[in-house]
């Protein structure tokens, strides 16, 4: 009967101990969790501080100058703005060498016409597809997924090239945590005016 009672009683704690640390009994899962969520946060903290918002969030105009739109966080250039045209001979060695919206999110040089990418995870518009690897893969190379056209002014991936793998997995990981948003950025414009490809998967 003591030992019954015994094996009750160590049923019954093991069942509040499952219950009140979350339904997980494996405190490797826990610590995963936290891990994870404190990658998220570096992630986070990195994409503030390397001013990723300054070109790839739309802006909202007050009378104290532009402001992030929050509910378009790391959006992209909106696909409902008209792309407006550029005076010919505008852009010359001796003359400007380039020009941007009032978003910071369209970019036109003597590469063309280059708009920001939509860096939420939205499976048809954003980083949905990319897996880590990828997202590695293209800051490292300059090229669209790794695999495809260069990767354009003014996005300053020759410096970003040198960030830490761990970094770079942190910032994979803060993208991935936001909301997705349906953006179509439009795909850049060659200084012939053709449009330049953007990969929406790998190639095969």
């Amino acid at each position: 009967m003591r030992i019954t009672m015994s094996i009750l009683v160590l049923t019954l704690v093991g069942i509040l101990g499952f219950v009140f640390m979350g339904g997980s009994p494996n405190p490797l899962q826990r610590k995963g969790g936290k891990a994870k969520q404190t990658q998220i946060d570096r992630g986070k903290y990195l994409v503030t501080v390397a001013g990723c918002q300054d070109c790839h969030s739309p802006k909202i105009f007050t009378k104290d100058g532009p402001i992030f739109d929050t509910t378009r966080t790391l959006s992209g250039h909106p696909a409902n703005e008209a792309v407006p045209d550029v005076p010919p001979g505008l852009i010359a060695p001796d003359k400007w060498g380039g020009l941007f919206n009032n978003h910071l999110t369209q970019w036109t040089g003597p590469w063309g016409t280059s708009f920001t990418r939509n860096l939420t995870p939205d499976s048809a518009t954003g980083l949905g597809s990319w897996t880590e690897e990828i997202f590695i893969k293209a800051l490292r190379t300059g090229k669209d997924m790794g695999e495809g056209r260069d990767i354009l002014p003014p996005m300053p991936w020759q410096v970003y090239r040198h960030v830490t793998d761990e970094d770079l997995k942190a910032i994979f990981a803060y993208l991935r945590s936001l909301p997705p948003i349906e953006n179509a950025v439009p795909d850049p414009i060659a200084p012939t005016g053709e449009r330049l490809p953007t990969l929406k998967t790998p190639k095969k």
